[in-house]
Protein backbone atom coordinates (compact mmCIF):
# COMPACT_ATOMS: atom_id res chain seq x y z
CA UNK A 1 0.00 0.00 0.00
CA UNK A 2 1.20 3.48 -1.00
CA UNK A 3 0.44 6.17 1.47
CA UNK A 4 -0.13 9.58 0.59
CA UNK A 5 2.12 12.47 1.64
CA UNK A 6 -0.75 14.00 3.00
CA UNK A 7 -0.99 11.47 5.81
CA UNK A 8 1.38 11.87 8.06
CA UNK A 9 0.53 15.86 8.71
CA UNK A 10 -3.38 14.60 9.36
CA UNK A 11 -1.95 11.81 11.39
CA UNK A 12 0.03 14.27 13.66
CA UNK A 13 -2.79 16.71 14.25
CA UNK A 14 -5.31 14.00 14.91
CA UNK A 15 -3.26 13.18 17.62
CA UNK A 16 -2.39 16.82 18.83
CA UNK A 17 -6.47 16.78 19.32
CA UNK A 18 -6.46 13.82 20.74
CA UNK A 19 -3.84 14.78 23.80
CA UNK A 20 -5.33 18.49 23.76
CA UNK A 21 -9.41 16.67 24.51
CA UNK A 22 -7.68 14.85 27.62
CA UNK A 23 -5.97 18.05 29.07
CA UNK A 24 -7.10 19.69 31.76
CA UNK A 25 -8.83 23.17 30.59
CA UNK A 26 -7.74 26.75 32.14
CA UNK A 27 -10.47 28.23 33.81
CA UNK A 28 -10.89 32.48 33.95
CA UNK A 29 -12.35 34.78 35.94
CA UNK A 30 -12.77 38.52 35.19
CA UNK A 31 -14.22 41.03 37.85
CA UNK A 32 -14.66 44.98 37.70
CA UNK A 33 -16.00 47.81 39.82
CA UNK A 34 -15.93 51.31 40.04
CA UNK A 35 -14.59 53.43 42.16
CA UNK A 36 -15.75 57.24 42.67
CA UNK A 37 -11.51 58.20 42.55
CA UNK A 38 -9.39 59.23 39.61
CA UNK A 39 -7.11 56.65 38.39
CA UNK A 40 -3.73 57.51 40.10
CA UNK A 41 -5.43 57.82 43.47
CA UNK A 42 -6.71 53.93 42.74
CA UNK A 43 -3.66 52.96 41.07
CA UNK A 44 -1.78 54.01 44.41
CA UNK A 45 -3.53 52.01 46.45
CA UNK A 46 -3.31 48.54 43.68
CA UNK A 47 0.27 48.64 42.40
CA UNK A 48 1.63 48.20 46.36
CA UNK A 49 1.81 44.55 46.01
CA UNK A 50 2.98 44.31 49.43
CA UNK A 51 -0.41 46.19 50.98
CA UNK A 52 -3.27 44.11 49.98
CA UNK A 53 -4.08 43.55 53.68
CA UNK A 54 -5.33 47.27 53.85
CA UNK A 55 -7.91 46.66 51.48
CA UNK A 56 -9.08 42.74 50.97
CA UNK A 57 -10.85 41.70 54.38
CA UNK A 58 -9.06 38.23 54.03
CA UNK A 59 -5.68 39.08 54.27
CA UNK A 60 -4.82 39.42 57.97
CA UNK A 61 -1.20 40.95 57.03
CA UNK A 62 1.40 40.88 53.94
CA UNK A 63 5.05 40.19 54.80
CA UNK A 64 7.44 41.01 51.33
CA UNK A 65 10.52 40.57 50.24
CA UNK A 66 12.55 39.71 47.32
CA UNK A 67 13.81 36.59 45.62
CA UNK A 68 15.54 35.05 42.94
CA UNK A 69 13.54 32.81 40.97
CA UNK A 70 14.52 29.87 38.68
CA UNK A 71 16.05 31.47 36.36
CA UNK A 72 18.27 34.10 38.89
CA UNK A 73 15.60 37.27 38.53
CA UNK A 74 14.74 38.99 41.81
CA UNK A 75 11.05 39.72 41.71
CA UNK A 76 9.03 41.04 44.40
CA UNK A 77 7.43 38.06 46.86
CA UNK A 78 4.32 38.55 49.13
CA UNK A 79 3.35 36.38 51.81
CA UNK A 80 -0.32 36.53 52.62
CA UNK A 81 -1.29 35.35 55.83
CA UNK A 82 -5.06 34.50 55.72
CA UNK A 83 -7.91 35.58 58.19
CA UNK A 84 -9.18 31.96 59.39
CA UNK A 85 -5.77 30.48 58.57
CA UNK A 86 -3.51 29.79 55.96
CA UNK A 87 -0.88 31.43 53.36
CA UNK A 88 -0.42 32.20 50.24
CA UNK A 89 3.09 33.07 48.87
CA UNK A 90 2.70 35.29 45.41
CA UNK A 91 5.34 36.52 43.11
CA UNK A 92 4.67 39.93 41.23
CA UNK A 93 5.35 40.04 37.51
CA UNK A 94 4.67 42.88 36.05
CA UNK A 95 4.15 46.44 37.94
CA UNK A 96 3.52 49.33 35.23
CA UNK A 97 3.02 52.81 35.96
CA UNK A 98 2.21 53.34 32.16
CA UNK A 99 -0.51 50.86 31.93
CA UNK A 100 -1.43 50.89 35.31
CA UNK A 101 -1.09 46.96 35.47
CA UNK A 102 -0.13 45.14 38.11
CA UNK A 103 0.50 41.14 37.60
CA UNK A 104 1.47 38.16 39.69
CA UNK A 105 1.58 34.13 40.05
CA UNK A 106 0.66 32.37 43.06
CA UNK A 107 4.22 30.15 44.12
CA UNK A 108 2.33 27.82 46.88
CA UNK A 109 -0.41 28.57 48.90
CA UNK A 110 -4.09 27.00 50.74
CA UNK A 111 -6.12 28.22 47.34
CA UNK A 112 -7.37 25.17 45.34
CA UNK A 113 -5.28 26.04 41.88
CA UNK A 114 -2.82 25.54 40.02
CA UNK A 115 -0.82 27.82 37.73
CA UNK A 116 -2.45 30.51 38.92
CA UNK A 117 -2.07 34.04 37.56
CA UNK A 118 -3.60 37.17 37.82
CA UNK A 119 -3.82 40.81 36.23
CA UNK A 120 -5.38 43.56 38.02
CA UNK A 121 -5.56 46.87 35.62
CA UNK A 122 -7.04 50.62 36.36
CA UNK A 123 -8.56 52.35 33.47
CA UNK A 124 -10.54 55.77 33.53
CA UNK A 125 -14.68 54.92 34.49
CA UNK A 126 -17.33 55.17 32.72
CA UNK A 127 -17.61 58.98 34.49
CA UNK A 128 -15.29 61.76 35.23
CA UNK A 129 -13.80 61.24 38.48
CA UNK A 130 -14.33 57.38 38.32
CA UNK A 131 -11.97 54.80 37.53
CA UNK A 132 -12.31 50.35 36.99
CA UNK A 133 -10.58 48.03 38.27
CA UNK A 134 -10.13 45.14 36.82
CA UNK A 135 -9.12 41.78 38.13
CA UNK A 136 -8.74 38.45 35.88
CA UNK A 137 -7.28 35.30 36.76
CA UNK A 138 -6.34 32.16 35.16
CA UNK A 139 -5.54 29.19 36.55
CA UNK A 140 -6.28 25.34 36.55
CA UNK A 141 -8.10 22.88 39.05
CA UNK A 142 -5.75 21.96 41.88
CA UNK A 143 -4.76 18.64 40.59
CA UNK A 144 -4.51 20.05 37.43
CA UNK A 145 -6.09 17.02 36.58
CA UNK A 146 -8.86 16.09 33.56
CA UNK A 147 -10.72 14.08 36.60
CA UNK A 148 -10.03 15.58 39.84
CA UNK A 149 -11.43 14.54 42.90
CA UNK A 150 -13.41 16.04 44.48
CA UNK A 151 -12.67 19.26 46.27
CA UNK A 152 -9.81 19.84 43.48
CA UNK A 153 -12.40 20.10 40.71
CA UNK A 154 -12.77 23.45 38.68
CA UNK A 155 -15.84 24.33 40.04
CA UNK A 156 -14.26 24.02 43.56
CA UNK A 157 -11.25 26.27 42.01
CA UNK A 158 -13.65 28.84 40.27
CA UNK A 159 -15.91 29.44 43.55
CA UNK A 160 -12.82 30.18 45.58
CA UNK A 161 -11.24 32.30 43.21
CA UNK A 162 -14.88 34.48 42.72
CA UNK A 163 -15.08 34.39 46.57
CA UNK A 164 -11.93 36.06 46.59
CA UNK A 165 -12.31 39.13 44.09
CA UNK A 166 -15.57 39.26 45.00
CA UNK A 167 -14.41 39.96 48.74
CA UNK A 168 -11.85 42.33 47.14
CA UNK A 169 -13.26 44.83 44.91
CA UNK A 170 -16.15 45.61 46.92
CA UNK A 171 -13.96 46.59 50.02
CA UNK A 172 -11.41 48.23 47.49
CA UNK A 173 -13.56 51.14 46.50
CA UNK A 174 -15.00 51.09 50.30
CA UNK A 175 -11.64 51.60 51.58
CA UNK A 176 -10.53 54.16 48.37
CA UNK A 177 -13.40 56.12 48.45
CA UNK A 178 -13.82 56.90 52.33
CA UNK A 179 -9.86 58.41 51.94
Amino acid sequence: MKWSPIFFPVALLLSLSVSAANAPSQQKVIREVVIKAEPAKVWAVVKDFGAIHKWHPAVESTKTETKADQDGVRLPHRLLTLKGGGTILEKQTINSDEEMKLEYKIVEGVLPVSGYRAVMTVKAGPMADESTVTWTGRFYNKANDVNPKAGEDNATAVKAVEGLYDAGLPNLKKVIEVQ
